[in-house]
């Protein structure tokens, strides 16, 4: 193996003619693309496209069947990540690598390679401290991880990568659990010491508007493929989104129809207690109606996991009402079939799903207990829920080589898909949902969305919890915005502000 990098200016990242094969599937073909020093580079493609397996063998986690990695000009060979740190490479991904039981400033402080066998952690607080300062955000360093929301943790990881100095980093859809000014602000600044010299990015992500706003140049792969880039500068949203969708067409959504029904959701008075049991939710009052998308934005953290509890029947509250149709809630099983009451959580594979059984058993869930005469009956029918299941899959679009495979080995889109499929079937007065498009692909948000809009001009009642606020502004009809655990803000979708909206989610309004 080439001797690392030991500079520390910016480094130039080739690949050339990469190939990574899995028996007889390709995963990616032939893909050559070159970073050059200090620049921010943006790699777009659906899911599945073969960014992933890109960067994985660019961090040493795949060896390529064939093709050269070239640091500043020179062949390398990366045999494992840790042969990629000591070159200066550095990736936050999309799964969380921190140890949940450690605090963060513990997470930060021990991936350093310099780390002595004794920790003085007198000194290690005040350069933690210094490093802070020039931070963005701020991530709360002396609580455990485990402890910590998914935002914070992302914001965590990314914190580490530029802590450890990294030359050359890899950021996988590094602003989904961001306000946009956290994002602007930590983009800029990633822009500016690329600008500087002192760094090289690669970013992977589906927001074109941050690829426009901050990205030099632009490489989108299709099936394992590179189909086009360049700089960015000279390509519109339209050319991008052409590259990597190819001849299929995107969903579209419905035309937003204007039929307001009574209200099905109505929170009052509630007061509750946050993961930490040491912070209050209080809700004072939260209604949504009938044909009718309300969005919760909010900073990761701020008491949206715990409003999804509360509606799920997972967290206790001490005082307030919970109303559906008129009649008190409390998320029972019986109760949300009477009042037609769907869910669709954040990471479905892991909170609605049973990862080892098949789609078709998991697409039953709702109704594998009723007959076809609608009657409770205490005996499986599989060919009803087979049935059921192949006409789901192919209706959704869900992409599976068979309905009997696990779930868990479906992609996430298309675990999406096949909840969505489960939990919009048949009458559905209200839909609670939490970032249901959080790292999924361009053409399986169009989908998922244009079902969620379907819906609620269909008369379903929507409440979507999301971090995203493109998400929130494109589909909801009211925007509510939750801080320090409580209703902070809430606007009408034509009069919303979006630098005001912002500064509630950051607090600072």
């Amino acid at each position: 193996m080439t001797r690392p990098q030991t500079d520390r200016g910016p480094l130039g990242v080739e690949t050339v003619g990469m190939t990574m094969k899995f028996g007889a599937f390709t995963a990616l073909d032939n893909v050559s693309i070159k970073i050059t020093p200090g620049s921010f580079h943006a790699l777009l493609g659906e899911n599945g496209a073969g960014k992933s397996t890109l960067v994985k063998c660019i961090m040493g986690f795949n060896r390529p069947t064939s093709g050269q990695l070239l640091i500043q000009d020179r062949e390398v060979t990366i045999p494992n990540p840790n042969a990629a740190h000591a070159h200066g490479l550095g990736m936050v991904y999309q799964h969380f690598t921190l140890v949940p039981s450690l605090t963060g400033a513990e997470n930060l402080v021990i991936n350093r390679s310099d780390i002595p066998q004794v920790i003085h952690w007198a000194t290690e607080a005040e350069t933690l401290e210094a490093f802070m300062q020039t931070m963005p955000f701020d991530v709360p360093l002396h609580v455990p991880v485990k402890n910590l929301a998914a935002g914070e943790k992302q914001k965590l990881e990314l914190l580490k990568q530029l802590y450890l100095g990294r030359q050359f980093l890899i950021l996988d859809e590094p602003t989904s659990v961001l306000t946009p000014a956290e994002a602007d602000e930590l983009l800029g600044m990633v822009r500016d010491m690329t600008l500087s010299k002192g760094l090289t990015v690669l970013m992977i992500t589906h927001k074109f508007r941050e690829v426009t706003a901050y990205a030099d140049d632009v490489s989108v792969l299709r099936r394992g493929q590179y189909v086009g880039g360049g700089k960015v500068a000279d390509m519109s949203h339209a050319d991008m989104a052409a590259m990597m969708i190819g001849e299929k067409e995107l969903s579209k959504k419905d035309t937003r129809k204007d039929a307001l029904g009574d209200t099905v959701l109505a929170m009052s008075d509630i007061l509750a207690i946050d993961r930490s049991g040491l912070k209050p939710i209080q809700i004072a009052r939260l209604n949504v109606r009938a044909g009718e998308i309300v969005g919760i934005a909010g900073v990761s953290g701020n008491g949206q996991t715990e409003l999804m509890e509360l509606l799920a029947g997972q967290r206790p509250y001490e005082r307030g009402n919970i109303e559906v149709k008129g009649e008190p809630y409390t998320a029972t099983r019986k109760e949300a079939r009477k009042s037609n009451v769907r869910y669709l959580p954040e990471e479905p594979l892991n909170n609605a799903c049973a990862p080892k059984m098949s789609v078709a058993q998991n697409i039953s869930f709702r109704d594998f207990d009723v007959a076809e005469n609608a009657k409770p009956t205490f005996w499986l029918n599989n060919k009803q829920i087979n049935a059921k299941a192949d006409h789901l899959v192919g209706d959704y679009n869900v992409k599976t080589t068979s309905i009997d495979s696990p779930i868990a080995d479906l992609s996430g889109g298309n675990v999406q898909r096949a909840v969505l499929a489960r939990e919009l079937t048949g009458d559905v007065d209200l839909l609670i949902i939490s970032n249901p498009c959080f790292g999924l692909d361009f053409s399986a948000v169009a989908e998922i969305r244009a079902r969620i809009m379907a819906a609620r001009n269909g008369g379903t009642a929507v409440l979507l919890i999301s971090e995203d606020l493109d998400e929130i502004l494109e589909l909801s009809d009211r925007v509510i915005v939750m801080s320090e655990g409580k209703v902070a803000f809430e606007t009408p979708i034509g009069t919303a502000d979006i630098a005001e909206i912002g500064q509630y989610m950051a607090g600072h309004a």
